[in-house]
């Protein structure tokens, strides 16, 4: 076959692919939009450190040592929360965050520059003194690590292990809506200030919490 080698892209053609693929993570450098209101706690959610995520950038799932702040994606379809699928076009493009303004799909390099630095994290962000003691007290009751250690330890103690693994997925279920109506905290800023919920994630430890007709909790292996 004979033709015109196909030219190199050096310019944005806005067919948003790299917007409905997935949504930006929080760099330092991007603190200010969220305190300044561009981007709202509602469009946020927090992957805690030592929980199960999908590698963007590597492929794959692996562990985050580190707290990750992200915009939220679309629930239908997925894909950055503020993609205007009609338009094409991002709803906050002229205060979008650093990774997308880096991010150029004919030329990785900027955006990896960007990528490999230091994260926003929500203790940065979040300036109410009531919050910030009940996100510490929450990640203290509610750590992956100590999840990982009463999944661990179930061959071994039984019930027993499972009783601990209910009482903090109770703590971290009862503690949302506990915080939005003491507070007047937007219910769906929840998965910012506390992350996922644990009923959710947990599946990364092969479990699955089903609430029964009295409200209790129950596990079951996947």
């Amino acid at each position: 076959m004979s033709g015109d080698p196909k030219p190199q892209r050096d310019h944005c053609i806005r067919c948003g692919e790299c917007c409905r693929k997935a949504s930006p993570t929080l760099q330092r450098e991007d603190m200010g939009l969220v305190v300044e209101g561009r981007i709202t706690p509602a469009d946020l959610y927090t992957i805690r450190a030592g929980e199960l995520v999908r590698d963007n950038v590597n492929g794959g799932l692996r562990t985050t040592e580190v707290e990750i702040v992200e915009v939220r994606e679309r629930e239908k379809d997925g894909g950055c929360v503020y993609f205007h699928e009609s338009a094409k076009a991002c709803g906050i493009y002229p205060h979008r965050p650093s990774q997308c303004v880096a991010l150029k799909c004919w030329d990785p390099a900027d955006f990896m520059e960007v990528y490999a630095g230091e994260k926003a994290a929500r203790k940065d962000l979040v300036r109410d003194p009531v919050l910030l003691d009940l996100m510490e007290r929450h990640d203290a009751e509610c750590s992956y690590a100590a999840l990982q250690g009463h999944v661990a330890s179930i061959p071994e103690e039984g019930e027993k292990a499972v009783e601990r693994i209910i009482r903090i997925l109770k703590f971290d279920h009862n503690l949302r809506p506990l915080v939005a109506q003491r507070l007047g905290v937007d219910p769906n800023e929840m998965a910012f200030f506390f992350g996922r919920p644990l009923t959710d994630t947990l599946v990364m430890f092969g479990l699955k919490v089903t609430r029964q007709p009295d409200g209790s909790f129950f596990l079951t292996s996947l």
